[in-house]
Formats: structure tokens, C-alpha cells, sequence
């Protein structure tokens, strides 16, 4: 497969989330990415068997494709704070599985959306948050997988997020940056700021400020040189991983994906070369022989 020199990740539903993944998969590596951002049955009731995923991880060796991180499910009210103990045992049963297959792919992190208070008390929901994660890390800390929490559309997020990562130890839990969310919510960058030391996966990819577009970054309003310094001086030191799919481009079929995905590339490299640049200013030895 074409390399381009520059490691590089993209998530695996650019067109669709619930279709047969391997063709994706061959696309994304015939384009010149290394890695992929597992988001798959990212919001449905799907287990994966054991087998389909042993041949998940043939595919991905023979299209030299490694996994970078893997979204966990989010389908409420399964998740985190369900209302009854069927449903979360249901809910833990589902991201388990998601954890267990993110280690058998060889990823060490798996990202899921904080719960959303939506007008609720939150002392209400503290508890039953509390267990679900204490249960997630239960069974994530022994096969070496990390929790990412993720950034949402409201500003309510960023304080469970908080919350949760003084909860927890570093090396367990910590944040997922998504770019998109970031740009709807005033002052998310200052946040990511905050909380750079705990950044163990980003989602990037650009928007208005209006919605949640998922658009190729440098085609909206996020501020990437800001973001591309905060991301140099962060904990984060792996690949450039883009979350942004074709869905507003109206363009369909498999050279319309070609072209998406090799513009997908030119701008993780461009983003790569942003991050480098600031790390290289912060070091005095950079560029010496």
C-alpha cells in the first residue's frame, strides 16, 4: 500500500457506520493512512464475536493498517446512568465487549460520551455514573485499555468531564478532544488547555460553529493554530486522527471516496506539520545537528 511518509489516522465510518467495514478499510490504507480510528455500530447494539474479530485484525495486517483507538458505543439509555439494572448491565455488557475488542486489535484506548445531565439533578445520576465507569475500569485496566472521555455539544460535558478525571487515575481515565463539539461550545479550547495532560485521543474535524458537521479541518471556523499548539504541548504524541466523513460533501461512489480520502490525507499532514512546527519553537534544540 501507498505510504506518505507521515503517520496519520482516519475513522472508519468517512462514509458509513453500519455497512461491511473492509472495503472502507482498503480505501482508507490505498489513500496513505497507517491507522484508524475504529467507529463502527458506533451508536447500535452490535457485539463482536471473537472470530470477526480475529479476521478485523488479519485485514488490518495485510492492508498494513494499525488501530489507533476505538469509539465505545453510545446508545442511551443503556449507558452510564440508566434507569434500571437490566439496562446497565446491558449497557456494561455492550462497551465491555467494545474494550475487549479494542485490545485484541491492539489499541489501548477506547473513547465514550460522558453522561449528559439534560435537565436532571446531578446528584441524582452521580451514582449510578460512578458504578458504570468503576465497572468499565474493572475490566479495561487489566487488558491495558484507557477510558477517553469525550467533549459533547454542551458546556454541562466539560463539567463531568472535570469531575470524572479528578475521579480517576491518570492512567486510566482521561479526555478525547472532538474538535467539532469543541467549536459549538465557547471557551473549549481554554478547557482542553486545562486539561492537556490528560489528552489521550482527539477527533478533528471542522465546522461552522452551527452544528456538528464533521467537515475536512480547514474548511470551517475551528481555530487549528491555537489547537495545533495546544495539541504540541499536550500529553497527546500520537497520530493525527480525523473524524470528519463525506456526508456534506453530496458526493457519492467510490472515486468520489478516493478523492475525499486523499484530501482527508493532505490535511492530517498539513495539521502534523502544524504540531511539529509548534513543538519545534517550544525546543530550544530543534533544528540543531
Amino acid at each position: 500500500m501507498v505510504r506518505q511518509g507521515v503517520s496519520a489516522s482516519m475513522t472508519t465510518d468517512y462514509a458509513s457506520s453500519t455497512e461491511d467495514p473492509r472495503p472502507y478499510l482498503r480505501r482508507i490504507a490505498e489513500a496513505g493512512f497507517t491507522h484508524v480510528h475504529w467507529c463502527q455500530q458506533w451508536n447500535t447494539p452490535y457485539l463482536y464475536a471473537e472470530e470477526e474479530v480475529d479476521l478485523l485484525r488479519a485485514l488490518l495486517a495485510e492492508l498494513g493498517l494499525r488501530l489507533l483507538d476505538l469509539h465505545g458505543l453510545v446508545r442511551d439509555p443503556l449507558y452510564f446512568a440508566a434507569a434500571g439494572r437490566g439496562a446497565r448491565e446491558e449497557g456494561l455488557a455492550l462497551v465491555a465487549n467494545r474494550i475487549r475488542m479494542a485490545a485484541r486489535l491492539g489499541s489501548d484506548t477506547i473513547i465514550l460520551h460522558p453522561p449528559e445531565p439534560k435537565g436532571h439533578d446531578w446528584a441524582a445520576i452521580w451514582d449510578g455514573v460512578r458504578r458504570f465507569i468503576d465497572s468499565l475500569v474493572e475490566v479495561a485496566a487489566p487488558l491495558g485499555v484507557r477510558l477517553a472521555m469525550e467533549n459533547l455539544q454542551t458546556a454541562d460535558t466539560w463539567e463531568m468531564i472535570h469531575r470524572l478525571l479528578g475521579l480517576y487515575d491518570a492512567r486510566a481515565v482521561g479526555l478525547c478532544y472532538d474538535s467539532g463539539h469543541g467549536n459549538m461550545v465557547p471557551g473549549s479550547l481554554d478547557r482542553l488547555e486545562e486539561l492537556r495532560g490528560r489528552l489521550f485521543s482527539v477527533h478533528l474535524h471542522d465546522n461552522d460553529g452551527s452544528a456538528d458537521q464533521h467537515r475536512l479541518p480547514f474548511t470551517g471556523t475551528v481555530d487549528w493554530d491555537r489547537l495545533s499548539a495546544i495539541l504540541a504541548g499536550s500529553s497527546y504524541d500520537r497520530s493525527i486522527s480525523l473524524e470528519s466523513n463525506t456526508h456534506t460533501t453530496g458526493e457519492k461512489g467510490e472515486e468520489a471516496e478516493r478523492v475525499y480520502l486523499r484530501e482527508a490525507l493532505a490535511a492530517a499532514q498539513r495539521l502534523t506539520a502544524m504540531v511539529e512546527a509548534h513543538r519545534c519553537h517550544a525546543s530550544p534544540s530543534c533544528g540543531e545537528a
